[in-house]
């Protein structure tokens, strides 16, 4: 029986081992969406990279990665919502804002998230006649931010407006990153040298007007005023942008 057991549990394993990653082969063109307030809308562009049809929902959040397109209730529209996809084909999304239903605030982005989901079709044919069938369907989600019009500074120069300082945090020494302008920053990671020694943050978004404090590693020591900080950043477009600023008294 002992025997029995033990080949059954070696057999799911490999199975499970077997399995390939699942990937999205509905793609969307790019990694985030800035919606500008004057355009009153904008454009996602999908395409369908497989060899097969596939039916895609979209609808937005306001932060809940457990969200369903039934019990979201946030201020945007998108046309269509759901829809079939033909292979090698694309797809526009219309997102649109309206504005009565929940107003957003004007003086400084608000953050969104855009979720696509990918249902593949059923597998026929007699290759799968009678078989037993693993499938998935894969959701992507990107940050929206919505941008309002005339926000004070300029969006790109804003991730190197943000500000350093040493904080204790338990079990060492964090940095504490302030974003003093209206727009969202996204840091990939900061290095400090401390030491002789390179020291690596984790990644974080600071919220407008907000600050946050990246955990970095083994920092023991306090940084000292005008350490400089070397920190990577992503842009409107998706890309990594390095930057430097360094640790304020």
């Amino acid at each position: 029986m002992k025997h029995s057991i033990h080949a059954l549990a070696t057999a799911l394993l490999l199975l499970c081992l077997s399995v390939p990653a699942a990937q999205a082969n509905v793609v969307i063109g790019g990694t985030r969406v800035v919606f500008p307030a004057q355009d009153g809308e904008v454009t996602v562009r999908l395409t369908n990279n497989n060899k097969t049809p596939a039916l895609v929902e979209a609808w937005i959040d306001s932060g809940d990665e457990h969200s369903t397109p039934d019990k979201v209730n946030t201020p945007f529209l998108i046309t269509p919502p759901i829809f079939r996809m033909d292979p090698h084909k694309d797809q526009s999304l219309r997102i649109l804002y309206t504005q009565n239903k929940q107003p957003l605030p004007t003086d400084r982005e608000s953050l969104f998230w855009l979720n696509v989901l990918e249902i593949p079709p059923k597998p026929s044919g007699k290759a799968f006649a009678g078989k037993n069938l693993l499938q998935f369907a894969i959701r992507s989600r990107l940050k929206l931010f919505y941008r309002p019009a005339h926000l004070a500074g300029d969006p790109a120069k804003a991730p190197s407006l943000v500000t350093w300082t040493s904080v204790p945090d338990g079990q060492g020494y964090a940095l504490e990153v302030h974003n003093p302008t209206p727009y969202h920053v996204t840091i990939v990671q900061a290095t400090i040298t401390v030491g002789g020694k390179s020291y690596v943050s984790d990644s974080g978004m600071v919220d407008p007007f907000g600050k946050l404090d990246l955990k970095v590693k083994n920092l023991a020591t306090a940084p000292a005023s005008g350490t400089p900080v070397t920190y990577d950043i992503v842009n409107d477009y998706g890309a990594t942008t390095p930057l430097k600023g360094s640790v304020a008294p």
